[in-house]
């Protein structure tokens, strides 16, 4: 039973590593390794300075709603740590993790949702930008659709875990 309260944990933290990367990281959408475009910031490599150049991203409604989506998601994930960390020394023998799971599993849909809304849209939100033929999705949304599946499966694991002593 330690052991798999261990890696409850170790998993509740690597995805709320991964969102919080997802979430603020500069890679969403690349452009031959020179330029990228994010949530919040479009970033070019200036070779005369060696320096990161960015601007705010155009405000569309996409990217708003997969900006709140991805803050929400995050937000989920960390209430549900702190549930999780306050139950596990307040709870009575026998109690079972039920908040601390369904916040996990709205922190999988809220991340399902931003990372499919970027996907259908993305045309929409980098239209003010060069042409999306010439570039490809970044790690961060990659990571942002891997966090999906923990984030569901350690929800369905609180929602199941008993608490023992």
């Amino acid at each position: 039973m330690a052991y798999l309260l261990m890696f409850v944990t170790l998993l509740h933290l690597i995805t709320l590593a991964m969102l919080f990367i997802a979430t603020m990281e500069k890679s969403w959408w690349l452009w031959d390794g020179m330029e990228s475009s994010d949530l919040w910031y479009n970033c070019r490599f200036d070779n005369s300075t060696g320096a990161l150049l960015c601007t705010s991203t155009k405000e569309t409604e996409w990217l708003q709603a997969v900006q709140v989506l991805m803050v929400l998601s995050v937000v989920f994930s960390s209430v549900s740590f702190f549930v999780f960390l306050g139950q596990l020394f307040t709870m009575s023998k026998g109690g079972l993790f039920y908040f601390t799971g369904l916040c996990q599993v709205f922190a999988g849909l809220t991340s399902f949702s931003a990372a499919l809304v970027y996907t259908l849209h993305n045309e929409e939100i980098l239209s003010d930008l060069k042409k999306k033929t010439s570039g490809h999705f970044g790690y961060c949304f990659i990571l942002a659709w891997v966090c999906v599946p923990m984030l569901l499966c350690s929800g369905v694991i609180y929602i199941h875990l008993r608490k023992k002593e």
